[in-house]
């Protein structure tokens, strides 16, 4: 079966009779990129469920106001990102936490639950990551794990590819440093 492009679901989209097969299909080509875009921020499986839904909604309610100003990948990373960011921020009030206090949640939470990855090494990196102010966790794991352009994280965030790469490196040298120093017996 041929890859159904974004330019066929949009155009499906646009027509009252085809909506909701519309939909159909651009949950079955992304779904598995929200799952994990969400998943890679909010490290926590329900979290990531949740944000995954609140994603869907927002894009059914607005897939009618794309602008095509970028790939139709791009906007909904943009809605994934901004809606895990936001979940993470009503978490935190939700449980009264501090950014520090949310961290070590986190990592309780990550280590009681060990569903990430069976590999030690993998699972340090993890931790690592979730150490990692919330919009660093997302450039990183983005650009990490998929390999994200710059420009196209630029679109994203609404910010500069310069920021980014910075942003990055900093993650970078932060997790090779934290992992270093566990690993130094």
């Amino acid at each position: 079966m041929p890859e159904i492009t974004d330019e066929f679901i949009l155009s499906l989209f646009n027509n009252e009779a085809t909506k909701e097969k519309a939909f159909e299909l651009l949950l079955k080509k992304y779904q598995k990129h929200i799952y994990y875009s969400a998943r890679r921020i909010t490290t926590i499986h329900e979290d990531a469920d949740d944000v995954s839904q609140n994603v869907c909604i927002k894009i059914w309610k607005n897939l009618d106001k794309f602008r095509n100003e970028s790939s139709l990948k791009t906007w909904i990373s943009r809605i994934c990102i901004n809606e895990a960011l936001s979940y993470i921020e009503k978490k935190k009030r939700l449980l009264n936490l501090s950014d520090d206090s949310y961290t070590d949640f986190l990592l309780v939470t990550h280590a009681d639950t060990n569903t990430l990855t069976p590999n030690q090494i993998e699972q340090i990196l993890q931790e690592e990551i979730i150490k990692l102010p919330p919009k660093q966790r997302a450039v990183f794991t983005m650009r990490y794990y998929d390999e994200t352009p710059y420009a196209e994280m630029s679109e994203i965030f609404n910010t500069s590819e310069s920021a980014l790469k910075a942003s990055y490196h900093f993650a970078a040298e932060k997790i090779k440093k934290n992992i270093s120093e566990r690993l130094t017996f």
